[in-house]
């Protein structure tokens, strides 16, 4: 199995969901710190640039590889990957089921203003704490998500290759 997290930039909300399904972050009553935050591999660290990189994160504690991708403005990378995927699963070329995620959904206001600051303008003195609050505020929908992914992922289909747009956590 394969995972691919998603959202804008590839170095927030994706970010965090890799760190938890790697257990680098563990779920809790206590909010997540600054420190807990800041610490996360790739948060807040990517640029433009690695927009469409897949960026590989670890394996799982079943040794599945994590991965993340930032698709930008690109609704179209997410499909491509998808029906790329197909052709090799038709092809014999794969043998795992590929389980994309988005995170986009879990994304606060506080995150996408601090992610614009910082990333696109580089005003982190301005960012990073909108940044934090916005990780802070959307930790535990973000945890949620990637238990729901894994459960998913784990349930016996036919499909190899998984789309899960997700939907929109209330606040």
């Amino acid at each position: 199995m394969i995972y691919i997290y998603n959202d804008f930039g590839g170095t927030h909300t994706s970010a965090i969901a890799a760190a938890y399904h790697l257990n680098l972050i563990k779920a809790s009553n206590k909010t997540l710190t600054k420190e807990e935050i800041l610490s996360i591999p790739f948060f807040n660290k990517l640029s433009k640039k690695d927009a469409g990189k897949i960026i590989f994160h670890g394996k799982d504690e079943e040794n599945h590889p994590v991965y993340t991708i930032g698709i930008r403005y690109s609704r179209l990378i997410v499909p491509s990957l998808f029906n790329f995927s197909l052709i090799l699963a038709e092809r014999s070329q794969l043998e795992e089921k590929i389980i994309f995620s988005s995170t986009s959904p879990t994304v606060p206001l506080a995150m996408t203003l601090g992610g614009f600051l910082s990333r696109e303008l580089g005003l982190d003195f301005l960012g990073v704490p909108l940044l934090v609050k916005g990780a802070q505020q959307c930790y535990s929908h973000i945890f949620q998500l990637v238990d729901q992914t894994k459960q998913i992922a784990k349930e016996k289909t036919k499909e190899q290759i998984i789309v899960i747009e997700n939907k929109k956590f209330q606040a």
